[in-house]
């Protein structure tokens, strides 16, 4: 089991692909079995590192205070593991904070950023719509347990690092060519959010799809997965 041991944490990873590095950063909860259809969409043209956030999946779960910049400096430590110089990085939902503080305070890793489902601040709570509710559900069935359901505490610990954030300040710092992507019917972040992020970085192209919050893992996906590898192979 591919392991990597960073900053006192062991983080689970997965590499697939071969080509430039990207690396995918999951949301609240989320695990890289979650993510599968997208490594495979975005591992034919890339070498995908998909990993496990502090607090999910098969990394480790400290019961600390957690906080977007820690995990931000997670990732990192996980590319200067992996001898990984620079990276396209793709952030989803709360993915996508950790994307942003890491191409913020460490440009020089970053080539491009996509932004999905995400905004520069949290709002001190997270309001999760039906299909996002369902999802949680469904994940902690006997039969899927494959997808390492999130102990309850762990989860309080994102959800705390997540809603606390804000990132505002740090939008013109971004230099690398950005993608924000984001649900039309969004309700867990609206997409005035994404908008108001989008006109923060400078340069940065934005790009609406049908569907809410969860619409990179629903019945758009490939749609979705074009646009990105459209954007990162410009």
């Amino acid at each position: 089991m591919p392991i990597a041991h960073v900053r006192g944490l062991n983080l689970y990873y997965e590499v697939h692909g071969s080509g430039y590095p990207l690396l995918l950063i999951g949301g609240l909860g989320a695990s890289v079995a979650l993510h599968k259809e997208l490594i495979a969409g975005f591992s034919a043209a890339h070498q995908v590192i998909a990993f496990d956030n502090r607090g999910a999946g098969q990394s480790d779960k400290p019961d600390v205070p957690y906080s977007i910049p820690m995990m931000a400096l997670d990732a990192l430590a996980l590319m200067e593991a992996l001898e990984i110089e620079q990276a396209d990085v793709v952030g989803i939902s709360m993915g996508g904070r950790i994307a942003l503080e890491l191409a913020a305070d460490h440009p020089g890793r970053v080539r491009k950023l996509v932004l999905v489902s995400t905004s520069a601040a949290g709002t001190g709570r997270i309001r999760m719509s039906l299909p996002m509710r369902l999802m949680s559900a469904l994940i902690r069935l006997p039969g899927l347990r494959r997808l390492d359901p999130q102990p309850r505490y762990a989860h309080l610990r994102q959800r705390e690092a997540a809603t606390g954030y804000d990132g505002t300040a740090q939008l013109p710092r971004i230099h690398a060519p950005t993608l924000v992507v984001h649900g039309r019917r969004d309700r867990t972040i609206p997409i005035e959010r994404a908008e108001q992020l989008h006109a923060g970085i400078g340069g940065s192209e934005f790009e609406a799809f049908d569907g809410g919050h969860a619409f990179s893992l629903m019945p758009r996906q490939k749609e979705f997965i074009d646009r990105i590898n459209a954007f990162l192979s410009e």
